[in-house]
């Protein structure tokens, strides 16, 4: 088949272009835009929604995305892990911090190496591009805090969980839930300082054990952090005090449907994992486009959200009520407490520096 005078010179144009640029000029025009995710704890079911999301939404933006899950939900295996993405020259780290401090070094290092940084569950966090949140913290603290002290009929001895004592966000969570409690339900009373379990099923059911043994007249139990829940309901039932003490927190709606339906946890919220999977690629790939968010801009399946470019936050409020009315729905939507490797096959993880190597979306981590 003969060329004509124009193919002929779009080909040698080419031939220059390779000529003059090389061939690793082409391979990097053609690379897609990497981005690593570190959560804080692998292999837990609010974290594999997390990972659906991340993998639905690597797929639709063209992206390599994938989920670094450490085997512990400790602030020195995050660090590591980043460090590991710094050195793989990724495009856009994100991270949902479990000790915001800690992080700051090595997000200085990210930065200098041309990297983006994302959070997500950490306002005021130091050193990021942008955090999100799909609900405002006094809103989450507040809408918790209610549904509990009607359950609790505004009086009574309660403790309360959180991700860790290093998590601002489950913190001030906590804080302002504490607050409200004091402003309009004075007869109820927070027996012991908050306990930093709640990203452990273990830990929260040997602290609702301990603490029953403690306080005999415990009537509350308000929890910040997806075990929580389902660890205290599991203490609750060996003990009989399902009935006896209000159980009210966030978790994965597959994990702790059982608890729903039988009474044990009374209730609680959450924002959908899955979507700040997908909310964490969307942004990270607007971001290696060279697009800042914009106050107003709508995001899928959220819609409006604020913008304050002074914080760099990225702030939504879409809250799902995790009740009987509402768990079978959740759980349609693929909020399940299987774990996500057992809906989308691939290759186990290996591990390595004591955390998860990158479990791959698209191409894969490289």
């Amino acid at each position: 088949m003969s060329l004509t005078r124009r193919q002929s010179l779009a080909g040698l144009a080419g031939g220059a272009l390779l000529g003059t640029l090389g061939a690793p000029a082409i391979v990097r025009a053609q690379k897609k835009p990497q981005i690593g995710i570190v959560v804080k704890i692998g292999g837990i079911p609010w974290f594999n929604a997390m990972e659906v999301g991340i993998k639905k939404a690597a797929a639709e933006q063209g992206v390599d995305a994938w989920m670094v899950g450490p085997t512990q939900a400790d602030a020195a295996q995050q660090v590591r892990a980043v460090e590991d993405l710094i050195a793989r020259k990724v495009d856009v780290i994100g991270v949902v911090p479990n000790d915001a401090t800690a992080l700051e070094p090595v997000f200085q290092r990210a930065q200098a190496a041309g990297i983006k940084v994302v959070t997500h569950e950490s306002p005021d966090q130091k050193f990021n591009d942008w955090d999100f949140e799909l609900t405002t913290a006094q809103g989450y603290g507040d809408a918790h805090m209610e549904l509990f002290a009607k359950l609790m009929g505004g009086e009574g001895k309660y403790i309360v969980y959180v991700g860790s004592l290093t998590v601002p966000l489950h913190n001030l969570w906590a804080d302002f839930a504490i607050k409200e409690q004091k402003e309009k339900w004075p007869n109820m009373q927070l027996v012991a300082d908050r306990f930093g379990v709640a990203e452990s099923m273990d830990d929260s059911y040997r602290t609702a054990l301990d603490q029953m043994r403690a306080h005999p007249d415990l009537k509350g139990i308000l929890t910040f952090g997806s075990q929580g829940p389902i660890g205290a309901a599991r203490a609750l039932e060996e003990r009989g005090k399902e009935k006896s003490i209000v159980l009210v927190g966030g978790f994965s709606p597959g994990q702790g449907v059982k608890y729903v339906k039988d009474g044990t946890i009374r209730g609680g919220f959450i924002w959908n994992p899955m979507v700040a999977g997908e909310t964490f690629v969307r942004i990270s790939t607007d971001l290696v486009k060279g697009v800042t968010p914009t106050d107003g801009m709508e995001l899928p399946e959220i819609g409006k959200v604020h913008v304050d470019p002074a914080k760099r936050l990225i702030q939504a409020q879409k809250l799902e009520p995790l009740d009987k009315a509402n768990i079978d729905r959740l759980v349609t939507m693929g909020l399940s407490a299987a774990p996500a490797r057992a809906r989308l096959p691939q290759p186990p993880p290996t591990r390595g520096g004591g955390f998860l190597l990158p479990l791959s979306c698209g191409r894969g981590p490289g």
